[in-house]
């Protein structure tokens, strides 16, 4: 039988004697040094590993947000992240890849696009948080004549994107100023929203339906965030507005409605019917009929008591005729001028008439004759800023979409919504606004901000020095950024 190597080591030579305590003492001091020493070579390395990893991230967030910064390693030229209010996007969102010299046709499925998304020639930001306007207020730049065309029921894929009929407003004009790619609608139809844009006022359920009676408000009582509580379409002549808080800093107002005054038959200037009784056109022409030239719900306007029973109404509520001379000088052309076209030229995706241009087709005609006169006027290139949006995307078919963003309010003239339409945000849709200025240069690119109708209200107080009016005030609730500019 074989021995193991220490038994005959054993045999041989003897027993090994047994280390003095001083060399086991020496023997473990030194193997705890080299265990020392190799794992701060091991650590070191490994450390190193994981902050070559961990590059800093950088996120493009635009001027006056209202976000503070936080200390971090990232460099110093890296803004700090900005949140944003997670709404769901319509299904025809586009992200900014669709702008490509290859159109595609626009997603039909849900998607979020990203709050900061690098691409060539575009201002990238997030959405601003609260205390944004005063910061914004000083920045803004010295504009005394604002334009807001208002066209009608499209989404932002058909009114803006590449699939869009509108090459005029696509191509020549976008290529001009700037696209505020997220910008919202805050209600279905369009007569809430162009109110909303007026006052600041949500909806109630008449204005809602686009008014199909003609009736004051009731009860008209006072609610939080300076609502107007109660149903009905004419608000109180004491609730203020965009028009009298520019009329008590004397400046001046214009709306230009296309089918007031413009042929055989049609109402006179700040036509509305009598009150208590029904508006036919506030009903959908069946198909193939001939819609009414002058639609009532396209005049936001004369649904103020304080603007529909003044004498003033007559003279700065009229017809599309009267824009061309008033911008021949800058003295006649009004502080701010809204446009609506009529029934077969605002964009609205039913025929006016049989064999009659449709959609963004013949809008985009429209704005052939209009913008080039706004543009060339004297008060535009001194220092005007044109504005062009929708009042809402549609509520059913297709392109439905009720997105919102921006505290979208719980409007507490409606029903709760429940349903889809609680999980869809309970707004407008994504509609989309160019933004055109002298103060802005051209070819500005895609702007991803958030902004909505009350964002617009709240820029035009900002730029002529007034107060916030309803939920133009909210928190959430932002002006343009003077980085735009």
């Amino acid at each position: 039988m074989s021995l193991d190597p220490l038994r005959r080591w054993e045999q041989r030579f003897g027993a090994l004697p047994l280390p003095s305590p001083l060399i086991w003492a020496v023997l473990v001091a030194a193997f705890l040094g080299f265990g020392v020493l190799m794992g701060r070579a091991a650590g070191h390395s490994a450390t190193d590993a994981l902050a070559s990893s961990r590059a800093p991230l950088k996120v493009l967030v635009a001027q006056g947000s209202g976000v503070a910064a936080a200390p971090s390693s990232a460099p110093a030229t890296t803004p700090p992240p900005a949140s944003e209010e997670a709404t769901p996007e319509p299904p025809s969102t586009p992200a900014e890849s669709t702008k490509s010299s290859t159109p595609t046709a626009p997603s039909k499925t849900a998607s979020t696009p990203p709050a900061s998304k690098s691409s060539s020639g575009s201002k990238e930001s997030s959405g601003g948080g609260e205390g944004s306007s005063s910061k914004v207020a000083a920045k803004l730049p010295a504009i005394k004549h604002v334009f807001v065309v208002m066209l009608d029921d499209e989404p932002y894929a058909t009114t803006f994107g590449p699939a869009s009929q509108a090459k005029y407003l696509t191509g020549t004009l976008e290529k001009q100023g700037e696209l505020l790619l997220r910008y919202y609608a805050v209600a279905h139809e369009g007569l809430a929203d162009g109110i909303a844009l007026l006052s600041g006022q949500g909806p109630t359920e008449a204005t809602a339906a686009n008014c199909p009676t003609y009736s004051e408000i009731s009860p008209a009582s006072s609610g939080s965030d300076g609502q107007v509580l109660g149903n009905g379409c004419v608000y109180p002549s004491s609730m203020q507005t965009l028009m009298s808080q520019l009329s008590a800093k004397h400046l001046t107002w214009k709306a230009y409605v296309e089918g007031i005054d413009e042929g055989p038959g049609t109402p006179s200037a700040c036509a509305h019917p009598a009150s208590g009784t029904a508006d036919p056109s506030a009903t959908a022409p069946a198909a193939g009929a001939t819609a009414p030239g002058y639609q009532t719900w396209r005049n936001p306007f004369v649904y103020f008591g304080s603007v529909a029973g003044s004498s003033a109404c007559a003279s700065k509520d009229v017809g599309m005729g009267a824009l061309k001379s008033d911008l021949a000088s800058e003295k006649s052309t009004a502080s701010f001028s809204y446009i609506a076209p009529g029934p077969c030229d605002d964009g609205n995706p039913a025929p006016c008439a049989p064999g009659k241009a449709d959609g963004m087709l013949a809008a985009d005609a429209f704005l052939q004759k209009v913008v080039p006169e706004i543009l060339a006027s004297k008060a535009y290139k001194k220092n005007g800023l044109l504005a062009i949006t929708v009042d809402d995307a549609p509520a059913t078919g297709e392109y439905a979409d009720s997105s919102s963003c921006c505290g979208q309010p719980k409007f507490p003239n409606l029903p709760v919504p429940t349903g889809v339409a609680k999980l869809s945000g309970s707004g407008g849709g994504q509609v989309g606004l160019l933004m055109l200025s002298p103060f802005i240069k051209k070819g500005g690119g895609l702007v991803q901000e958030t902004y909505n109708h009350f964002s617009l209200l709240v820029t035009v107080e900002e730029i002529f020095g007034l107060g916030k009016l309803g939920y133009a005030g909210g928190a959430e609730v932002k002006p343009f950024s003077a980085s735009l500019f």
